[in-house]
């Protein structure tokens, strides 16, 4: 019998979303079928899971060493890509495997759009994220990125704006940035482009780390998806600890007999919290 006796559960609504379920069973097929595959940029920002992949021929590639690669295939990941990309791709005889999320290419059509119609456009996104790279490459980089609103407080803006955000941004600090900007005196057109697989699990995680002692948090500490839902666990049960595999479990965060519950990022695959509670399960 082990010591602690800890009744362990993972949220069944945690794991990867539609669109890096998408881009996995992609590079795997292809994978099991070349040997290889080069991909632009980790396929998901969860380091165990890049692992596992590249042991089955997942080459990772940055931008830089797409100009000097010809006529292979590439990944295009759920993030999605600037324009810039797939002109080079052409230039090289690349064959671009776009495992774009359908989410993020609507996300973009609407920003181009937007651009094209000399709408002065502000993404509320993470600096240097690949996702808001290729948004803001949709309007030759003049959108005006920023993760936080106190990075507009000395900048000359419009009167009109547009505004947009990155898929995983959460909800409700959107609505608070529209507010701001309009009680600030700007006329906002705001478009609320945030994942719904995303910001429901916001909704859907309260009531869940709400039942157990402890809350174990697994995600890769790039995903910022992640930063958000486990913070929104730790709101809602202050005992939540962040860890990105089960080595970083230590016996002294639980207490015999407790009731442990796990939860992931979008980027976090189901069998790296299996893992976990395997771990757990020996305590």
């Amino acid at each position: 019998m082990s010591k602690y006796n800890l009744q362990v559960s993972i949220d069944a609504d945690s794991g990867f979303c539609f669109g890096v379920v998408y881009a996995i069973d992609m590079a795997e097929e292809i994978l099991a079928e070349d040997g290889y595959l080069y991909c632009l940029g980790d396929i998901v920002h969860n380091d165990e899971e890049v692992e596992r992949l590249k042991a089955k021929g997942l080459r990772i590639i940055e931008h830089d060493d797409l100009k000097d690669l010809h006529n292979e295939k590439v990944l295009i990941r759920a993030h999605g890509e600037a324009p810039e990309t797939y002109r080079l791709a052409l230039e090289n005889n690349i064959m671009l495997i776009d495992a774009s999320c359908p989410v993020v290419l609507k996300l973009q059509n609407r920003i181009k759009t937007s651009h094209d119609s000399d709408e002065k456009i502000l993404i509320f996104g993470k600096h240097g994220h690949a996702e808001v790279i290729g948004l803001a490459g949709q309007t030759n980089n003049e959108a005006l990125v920023f993760q936080d609103i106190a990075e507009l407080d000395n900048v000359e803006l419009p009167e009109k704006i547009t505004l947009y955000s990155q898929t995983t941004k959460s909800t409700e600090k959107f609505y608070n940035i529209k507010n701001e900007l309009i009680s600030r005196g700007y006329d906002v057109r705001a478009n609320d482009t945030i994942c719904r697989q995303v910001s429901n699990r916001d909704k859907d995680l309260p009531a869940f780390v709400t039942k157990f002692d402890k809350i174990v948090f697994v995600s890769g500490r790039k995903s910022s998806n992640g930063k958000v839902l486990f913070e929104v666990c730790r709101k809602h049960n202050p005992n939540t600890y962040f860890i990105s595999s089960s080595d970083e479990l230590n016996s002294s965060m639980f207490t015999p007999g407790d009731k442990v519950g796990i939860a992931g990022a979008t980027s976090t695959p189901m069998w790296l919290m299996e893992e976990v509670k395997a771990e757990l399960e020996k305590y």
